[in-house]
């Protein structure tokens, strides 16, 4: 019997299209709830920028692909990257600049904006950021580095930061996260948390970052709108984030 669903934010429960959640999706939501069903967030979003949600209530937050978890208002899991991984980086994109989002537990900047980074923005709607000079984050505790580059690239950067490990939901820019932090270790210490077993959950995803969770979670979805390697992780592949894609798999499953 599953208790407890975990669902990525964008593409999932809210439409690329529309920028907004389905109706359908949050009807399906409330009923799961009002069944007893605890429902959580797992999100590569900074808690301020989870602003697309309305006014749907959640048992608690996966935020920062894993990196900053919370159930109610306690914090029951995080992991910041390592510091001599963030100097590193900032040594490197000194020389070689990289537009990036630096990521603090109550706060986000960026150390320069180019056109990929304003796309991003628009995509997902998120509000302009402070400019912040990259060695001002030298000293700070920095949970996600959201840093725009090709992925052909991925593997040269990420060699001088061995305490991290890169994730892609989109192909323009990469989350940085310490090494150990992901999707499925959010749901994993959510879980002990509240007391659920592994074949108790489900999680719902479609970008890349979803995949580790995805297969973790006793029951794995997709959504149609998902590529295939995330396809193929999952236990069931739903529809569309716009063709009620978390109602239909919720009622597949029996959860509503």
């Amino acid at each position: 019997m599953i208790k407890a669903v975990f669902l990525d934010i964008d593409g999932t429960m809210v439409s690329f299209n529309t920028h907004r959640m389905p109706e359908n999706t949050k009807q399906a939501l409330r009923e799961a709830r009002n069944k007893g069903v605890k429902i959580f967030v797992a999100t590569g979003r900074h808690c301020t920028d989870i602003n697309n949600l309305d006014d749907l209530e959640f048992d608690g937050y996966i935020t920062l692909n894993g990196g900053y978890c919370r159930v109610g208002d306690e914090v029951i899991f995080k992991k910041s990257i390592p510091q001599e991984d963030v100097a590193a980086f900032i040594r490197y994109e000194e020389t070689d600049p990289i537009p990036c989002f630096f990521v603090e537990a109550d706060r986000v900047s960026a150390n320069r904006v180019d056109k990929q980074m304003e796309r991003m923005m628009e995509l997902v709607h998120f509000t302009p950021r402070p400019i912040v000079p990259s060695r001002e984050f030298l000293h700070r505790e920095i949970f996600q580095m959201t840093a725009f580059f090709p992925i052909e690239r991925e593997p040269e950067i990420m060699k001088n930061l061995p305490g991290c490990t890169a994730t892609r939901w989109y192909p323009t820019f990469t989350d940085i996260v310490a090494r150990g932090v992901d999707k499925a270790v959010g749901l994993e210490k959510t879980r002990e948390y509240a007391g659920f077993s592994v074949d108790e959950i489900m999680a719902i995803g479609d970008g890349g970052n979803d995949i580790t969770m995805i297969r973790y979670a006793g029951t794995g979805v997709a959504m149609a709108n998902a590529n295939d390697e995330v396809k193929q992780a999952a236990d069931y592949v739903t529809t569309s984030v716009d063709d009620d894609g978390v109602g239909n798999a919720l009622r597949h499953f029996g959860v509503i």
